[in-house]
């Protein structure tokens, strides 16, 4: 570790998801880029790894060939749970099996996942007023499945890192605690998500300080603040928030957030191996050598 790194060497590893150049939660948000060109735009952009969209391969040994031609790695497929709503238990756990095998099959040591029953964010109403509220056999529902999640991921060396997102029912800091409360933290880790938790009222700084030891994930994203803001004095869904650029990458001089005071009180708190993810849900701004670089020197500082 030289004078001039806060990090060892491969300490950090960053990766970006495909949301620079294609929506997942909203695929008719495209502008045409095909599969190939995400990609290698994402290896000479110099990302390390990047998360699944649907345009990339289903089979995962073609995905792999194609990963590995860029030197870049799956560094955190999602899940998608539904333990809060009936008749969805079996389904849940039969999705996750199959993301454990998607993992083992592509090498990979991480996955995200967030209860998105009842969630708001997909569909086109006011995203945070229909956000739904869990009641306690929910919550008890949640905690159980996730921990049940969480074991068999543990038995598999794959780490189990829950993201709070916008729209859901654990959005906010106070359900964020409850969930860290009720989980187990040997097996359900947690995923910072900076723009997520900025636009749901949270602070970051405050986030780490609480649940540092449990963070095993990180998504570095930026927020608009006077999009933000507009977005929730007029009870805009997440679809409009995005399209009118509440998101956007690290550095941009037009986000709010210190992503510097962030490195001091975590990465550099904890120093641990793991996945740093760059998201970005706007497309107008394909600035991913800039975003990565500006990272990068925010390490070597």
């Amino acid at each position: 570790m030289s004078n001039h790194t806060m990090f060892p060497a491969g300490a950090v590893k960053f990766g970006i998801t495909p949301t620079g150049w294609v929506n997942d939660d909203f695929p008719d948000i495209d502008i045409g880029i095909p599969f190939g060109q995400i990609v290698s735009e994402m290896a000479l952009a110099g990302f390390e790894g990047c998360s699944r969209g649907h345009k990339y391969p289903t089979d995962p040994v073609v995905l792999k060939r194609e990963l590995d031609m860029r030197n870049l790695k799956m560094s955190e497929p999602w899940v998608s749970t539904y333990f809060t709503i009936n008749e969805m238990y079996q389904s849940t756990l039969e999705n996750f099996d199959r993301e454990i095998e998607f993992i083992k099959q592509m090498q990979s040591g991480d996955l995200v996942l967030a209860e998105l029953g009842g969630s708001s964010h997909q569909q086109p109403i006011a995203l945070v007023p229909n956000a739904p509220k869990f009641n306690d056999d929910q919550w008890k529902r949640l905690a159980d499945g996730l921990n049940t999640l969480g074991h068999k991921a543990n038995c598999c060396g794959v780490k189990m890192c829950y993201h709070h997102h916008m729209g859901t029912g654990v959005m906010t800091m106070d359900e964020i605690g409850r969930l860290a409360e009720l989980t187990d933290p040997d097996c359900v880790h947690l995923c910072l998500d900076t723009g997520h938790l900025h636009f749901a009222g949270g602070n970051n700084l405050e986030f780490i300080n609480l649940y540092s030891d449990r963070i095993k994930h990180v998504h570095l994203k930026n927020i608009r603040q006077d999009v933000m803001n507009y977005s929730l004095d007029n009870n805009l869904s997440f679809k409009e928030a995005i399209l009118r650029g509440v998101f956007t990458v690290p550095g941009d001089p037009a986000g709010c957030i210190d992503f510097k005071e962030i490195y001091k009180r975590w990465l550099i708190r904890i120093l641990q191996v793991g996945w740093s993810l760059k998201r970005n849900k706007t497309q107008q701004k394909r600035r991913h050598y800039f975003t990565r670089r500006w990272l990068v020197n925010i390490c070597e500082k």
